[in-house]
């Protein structure tokens, strides 16, 4: 490592500073030292750091101030935080504030070198701008709505950390794509991104994927296999439908995150592994936590930044171009022209719902390109399912909130109480029986609660009872659902 690189070590512990000076000397890293937040705050007024690394207990203020101040005034210097060993939730509260990553003490050696690697190599990409260039970005997540412009802004940020993120979205939104680009414009960019779908491996199997085995450790073990964190060592590991680990291996991969080791199945010790861990589902975790479905201690740790991908229908004035560079990377595989779409398809592309989002968008497109004739697509061409277009293009219902409910209309059983029966016209007018399930579903779970609300004059705890469900899961679903 160059010479010239420096870094700042903040720490009221002598011992503490002098190892760390010592290890970084050894990297070649020229040390400055501070014992308090104001000499870290004068040292930092003065020179030019590559790389800080402060405690989180000083003797006049707190290390998380720091490393806000740090991230703030000074986003050139990736700042990481030393820890008390299991303090997790100080951990997380430091990678939201800004920090690029933490060390618990006692300092493992082994993993502040890599974090100190990763760091340097993040800061080299910052001076040198070697982060992929805005319209780079764009090709791989196009969109000129302000969603879009918000997520590939968000993703730029996101990047320059090693929290975990924890991306949320409908399914064929592209939730890998981001966690592509997240990688790829990261330290860990030259690194391996290894993407595992958590719901397509058998839960016998399960350990044996994620933390390799050793042979002979059990039928059919003929030699020793990495397993998939040990595959994304130094680089990402992007964990896809994560909602559908079973519980036991959800305990097991919190202890694999917190201590940055596996133990191989019939291995007798740990390997340590340095991966990001990036997360995906289209599942809402939130309510699987609520009903004890999923870890809290996992959730918390895994959803240190939340990054939602909004659906295609949230950002329908990205259609035309997005539905056009689709067609000029599908036209060329097939052997024929670019076609243009026609005025007629680009409305009846609008008035749909997509529920499949940018993916559902693709099929579409490819069969419409293998079976038209012609330059040109019409909208007779794309074969729309006409019950999920969108309800603007369809009649109003009449009615009104009080009248019956029409022959087929769902009903709401709550155990106690009168049958409800609700009318889909009376819901919300976007989010009528022709949306998407997740939706509609939540339209009539808020008139099922608001009805089982008023049967029990407003008491929560009848009114858990009463839907069959914790008094948890009722507070989660009132403050998703907005209800006061």
């Amino acid at each position: 490592m160059a010479e010239t690189r420096s870094a700042l070590v903040v720490d009221d512990e002598r011992d503490i500073r002098e190892l760390l000076v010592m290890t970084l000397g050894r990297m070649g890293l020229r040390c400055d030292t501070a014992s308090t937040v104001g000499e870290a705050r004068s040292q930092l007024s003065r020179n030019r750091y590559d790389l800080c690394l402060t405690d989180m207990r000083l003797p006049d203020g707190s290390g998380m101030d720091l490393v806000a101040e740090i991230s703030q005034k000074h986003p050139e210097t990736p700042v990481a935080m030393i820890t008390a060993f299991g303090n997790v939730e100080a951990a997380v509260d430091a990678l939201k504030a800004g920090a690029f990553d933490f060390v618990a003490k006692p300092v493992d050696l082994a993993v502040l070198r890599d974090l100190v690697r990763h760091a340097l190599d993040l800061g080299e990409s910052r001076k040198a701008g070697n982060a992929p260039p805005a319209d780079a970005v764009a090709a791989r997540l196009y969109g000129q709505s302000p969603a879009m412009a918000q997520l590939r802004q968000t993703i730029g940020k996101v990047a320059r950390s090693q929290a975990p993120v924890y991306i949320v979205g409908e399914s064929g939104t592209g939730k890998e794509l981001v966690a592509r680009t997240i990688h790829a414009e990261g330290a860990r960019s030259a690194g391996p991104f290894v993407p595992v779908n958590c719901g397509a491996i058998p839960a016998e199997l399960m350990e044996s994927e994620f933390f390799g085995h050793k042979k002979g450790s059990f039928t059919g073990a003929h030699a020793d296999k990495p397993g998939l964190f040990q595959s994304a060592d130094g680089g990402t590991l992007f964990l896809d439908e994560i909602a559908e680990l079973p519980l036991p291996m959800q305990v097991k991969l919190l202890r694999a995150i917190q201590e940055k080791s596996v133990r191989p199945v019939g291995a007798n010790s740990e390997v340590p592994v340095d991966v990001r861990i990036l997360s995906a589902t289209h599942k809402d975790l939130g309510a699987l936590v609520a009903d004890g479905k999923f870890r809290q201690d996992l959730y918390y740790r895994i959803n240190v930044i939340e990054l939602r991908v909004p659906p295609l229908r949230e950002r329908q004035d990205d259609l035309p171009g997005l539905a056009a560079k689709v067609l000029q990377r599908l036209a060329p595989a097939q052997g024929r022209a670019v076609p243009l779409l026609s005025s007629d398809a680009l409305e009846a592309l609008r008035a749909y719902r997509f529920p499949g989002n940018v993916r559902e968008l693709e099929n579409i497109l490819e069969r419409a390109l293998a079976l038209a004739e012609g330059d040109t697509l019409a909208a007779d061409d794309l074969r729309l399912p006409k019950a999920a277009v969108s309800s603007q293009s369809a009649p109003q219902a009449q009615g009104s909130p009080g009248s019956a409910a029409p022959t087929g209309a769902p009903p709401v059983v709550i155990p106690g109480q009168p049958t409800v029966a609700i009318d889909p016209r009376t819901l919300n007018p976007r989010d009528t029986a022709s949306s998407p399930l997740p939706s509609y579903i939540e339209e009539i779970e808020r008139a099922a609660i608001q009805q089982a609300l008023q049967e029990n004059r407003y008491n929560k705890t009848r009114t858990a009872a009463a839907l069959g469900i914790t008094f948890r899961a009722l507070r989660y679903k009132l403050k998703k659902l907005g209800i006061d």
